[in-house]
């Protein structure tokens, strides 16, 4: 049986995509491959940073009182252990290269006068870093939960990590439902293009995910059928065949196939005939849709949230802004609008993007919104 009734609450489907999925198993890859996934634990360093005391600065490592005769000169890189300086001597020294022992400080070039081998000048500093001073092996760089970013695995490296434990990415397969869908070229009388694959591969992306494969599929029960019994990714995305029409066969067949519905549609406009269930397995269906516009509005509710937990990102409620202009309000639930700033754009439709492509973020307005008041907003794709 299909329901038609208003829908869950907007701001109560939202939360509770992002609260009932768990964070995908950990597993180990590279720094660079970890990039943009989550931790999964603690990152430690392995490693002291610096490794060995080095110079911070070009210029002389030196000992004892000047002036200092130069006996020699060490640049960065591996070679030889250096013996200790005497007192008096120094060696001519590049940034990171590692001192000798029992040197005390470095004096830098622009501090310093050289005549033949003798050296002068006043340190005003040891210009030395010293092994471990950054970090020593054990110390936390960052703790589990954090975005991996290019800054952070490069510190990883830095620090001695061959691989992090992150969560793994979750994989997407989106059907794409409708006989009157074509995938590339101009529309004849009857069709339209698939304008779902590029949004719900940008979503899936922002989200921490990855979409596998996008398939277009008839308005027929018994394919339908198929595709969501196949094996496969952990997230399942259907467009289209969602509403209670002739074509509309995705209630029935998750029905059919066993499935716990926990979102089956939502007070909103547009985009009340969304929805999101589980089939047994844990895989999860995120209905979405058939009007672009709908679809879009569907996939910021459900499917992003969804997607951010099971990446085991933290998933917050949408930040508020004020908003402005007018909109016809929806007594029963929420209109969703897009903005620019803090200006309504006018003509949004569900089966059209023109106006979401001029817009930053879409706005939810309650019944109660007016002009000026705050109002949660959905960062656009």
């Amino acid at each position: 049986m299909i329901e038609h009734g208003p829908g869950m609450p907007w701001a109560v489907a939202h939360a509770t995509a992002g609260d009932l999925a768990r964070p995908l198993p950990a597993e180990r890859t590279t720094p660079d491959a970890a990039i943009g996934r989550i931790l999964a634990v603690p990152l430690r360093a392995a490693v002291a940073v610096p490794a060995f005391d080095t110079a911070a600065m070009d210029g002389y490592a030196i000992t004892g009182p000047g002036p200092w005769r130069v006996v020699g000169r060490r640049l960065a890189g591996p070679g030889e252990p250096v013996d200790p300086l005497l007192g008096g001597t120094a060696i001519e020294i590049g940034t990171g290269a590692a001192v000798p022992p029992t040197t005390e400080a470095v004096l830098p070039y622009e501090d310093s006068a050289r005549h033949g081998d003798l050296i002068s000048g006043e340190p005003r500093r040891p210009h030395i870093r010293r092994a471990g001073e950054d970090l020593r092996p054990g110390d936390l760089l960052a703790d589990e939960g954090r975005p991996v970013t290019a800054t952070m695995a490069a510190a990883a490296v830095q620090a001695g990590a061959e691989e992090l434990h992150t969560h793994r990415p979750p994989a997407v397969t989106l059907f794409v439902t409708g006989d009157e869908v074509i995938t590339s070229g101009r529309p004849g009388p009857g069709q339209v293009r698939d304008s779902f694959t590029g949004l719900v591969g940008a979503v899936t992306a922002r989200a921490g995910g990855h979409l596998l494969r996008s398939t277009r599929l008839p308005d027929d029960p018994v394919a339908l059928a198929d595709a969501l019994g196949r094996p496969g990714a952990e997230v399942v995305v259907v467009s289209g065949s969602s509403s209670a029409g002739a074509a509309d066969h995705l209630h029935r067949v998750l029905t059919a196939l066993d499935a716990t519905w926990h979102v089956r549609g939502v007070a909103c406009r547009p985009g009340h005939p969304q929805g999101l269930a589980e089939l047994p397995g844990g895989r999860w269906v995120v209905s979405l849709p058939g009007n672009p516009y709908a679809g879009l509005v569907a996939a910021l509710t459900l499917l992003e949230p969804l997607l951010a937990a099971l990446a085991g990102r933290a998933v917050a409620p949408p930040v508020t802004a004020v908003v402005t202009g007018e909109a016809r309000l929806y007594a029963a639930g929420v209109r969703i609008v897009p903005v620019t700033g803090t200006r309504i754009l006018p003509g949004a439709r569900p089966g059209s993007l023109h106006t979401a492509a001029a817009a930053d973020s879409l706005a939810v307005l309650t019944a109660a919104w007016r002009s000026g008041d705050p109002a949660p907003r959905l960062v656009l794709p």
